[in-house]
């Protein structure tokens, strides 16, 4: 056991890719973490299963390696493989209007809108204007007309801003007009990729999961937060009519799906932030798409398209909400310089506030996922994420 290892490091990693185990170590005794796992899948084969430390600091309670905890917006990642999946089927063509599939959304400016752009944040959805609250949230029929009503920011295709809530729910009525048993979201997600997989992970979490499956977050210092923001992206976070400020902090905010006495919200779907997996269950997943997508149906042509390079709004890739350029493509992130991840650019996934992330590279055949319940506090990429993945990377590049 490495000389760094202040907890029990629970798992096993494969010959040759022993540098990630000490860098999952390392983050516990030089990097703050307090419970968390990391999964990582080679070619359909697991080849790095970590986890250590606790799911709740109050009790001690040790992580397991089916705990379970919230992702924020690596849930993004999630509902953008369900968007994959209806394209595979033939549901949803990515380069049709939204209004096709939605009548009532073409309004207000909307009309033009495609999908594509709706997924790549291009179309000045990323705040609601009305009032979302967690009723609001759990009516659909609700939620789909006040969706309707919304008036852009701007004209569709022209600007970048990060959709940060509002993304999953525009997906998630779409999914329920495209789909032919009109599921949810985080229906088809369950009954067509994590259960088939048999994967531990919800876009919807029941209220079977008892609450000792699920880790309880730390919350990051948001004054140390704070300072790591640029100017810009710091009078955003404080200026209320900004978008970031309305993206993120309102209508409904990024706790929605935190329940006081459950930890997390049952039954309500957020898939722009809601998602709670364990790492084996994100990174199962992403091992399906870097697979090529034939254990759960998707066609080739889905794969390419996940891997093309992003197609940039008229004003390029800068994201009006974030302050800095981010490329995004069909639900995903994509590698870029604010946010480096995985060895080649046809790589797609998604982080999430706190230092999760899961993704995909087809070209190593490497599907990736990290996540913690010690909220970080790095806008980009978490350090003891990046510790893992440059580990990985090193071992790649050797064998």
């Amino acid at each position: 056991m490495p000389a760094t290892e202040s907890v029990q490091i629970e798992g096993e990693v494969s010959p040759g890719f022993e540098p990630v185990r000490a860098a999952f170590a390392r983050n516990f005794a030089e990097r703050g973490e307090l419970g968390g796992a990391c999964c990582i899948y080679r070619h359909g084969e697991k080849i790095v299963d970590l986890w250590g430390g606790v799911r709740e600091e109050a009790s001690g309670a040790p992580w397991r390696a089916d705990t379970m905890v919230i992702v924020f917006s690596a849930t993004k990642g999630m509902a953008a493989m369900v968007m994959a999946l209806a394209h595979s089927r033939g549901w949803l063509d990515f380069d049709r209007k939204v209004a096709a599939y939605w009548p009532e959304f073409a309004c207000y400016g909307k009309e033009k809108t495609t999908v594509r752009q709706l997924l790549a944040h291009q179309a000045g959805l990323a705040a609601f204007g009305e009032k979302v609250d967690r009723q609001a949230v759990a009516d659909l029929d609700r939620l789909a007309e006040i969706m309707a009503r919304q008036k852009p920011e701007w004209p569709p295709g022209s600007r970048v801003a990060y959709h940060a809530i509002t993304l999953g729910f525009y997906e998630g009525e779409l999914i329920r007009r495209v789909d032919p048993q009109h599921r949810t979201l985080g229906q088809v997600f369950q009954e067509e990729i994590a259960a088939p997989l048999g994967l531990d992970a919800y876009i919807r979490l029941p209220d079977s999961i008892p609450n000792e499956r699920l880790a309880v977050l730390k919350p990051a210092s948001i004054w140390k937060t704070f300072a790591n923001f640029h100017l810009p992206l710091l009078a955003a976070a404080l200026w209320p009519r900004s978008i970031l400020f309305r993206a993120l902090m309102v209508n409904p905010g990024t706790q929605v799906s935190m329940d006081a006495e459950r930890i997390y919200a049952r039954n309500l779907e957020v898939p722009s932030g809601g998602g709670v997996v364990s790492a084996r269950g994100l990174a199962g997943a992403y091992s399906a798409f870097a697979g090529g997508g034939q254990t759960i149906g998707l066609k080739p042509e889905t794969i390419a398209e996940l891997m093309a390079p992003p197609v940039p709004s008229e004003h390029g890739f800068y994201d009006e909400c974030l302050k800095g350029d981010v490329e995004y493509s069909l639900g995903f992130m994509r590698p870029c310089r604010e946010w480096p991840f995985a060895r080649h650019s046809s790589a797609f996934g998604t982080p999430g506030a706190g230092g999760a992330l899961g993704y995909a590279d087809p070209e190593d055949g490497i599907a990736y996922a990290y996540v913690t319940n010690r909220m970080g506090e790095k806008i980009t990429a978490d350090p003891r994420d990046a510790a893992l993945r440059a580990a990985l990377d090193d071992c790649l590049s050797i064998g």
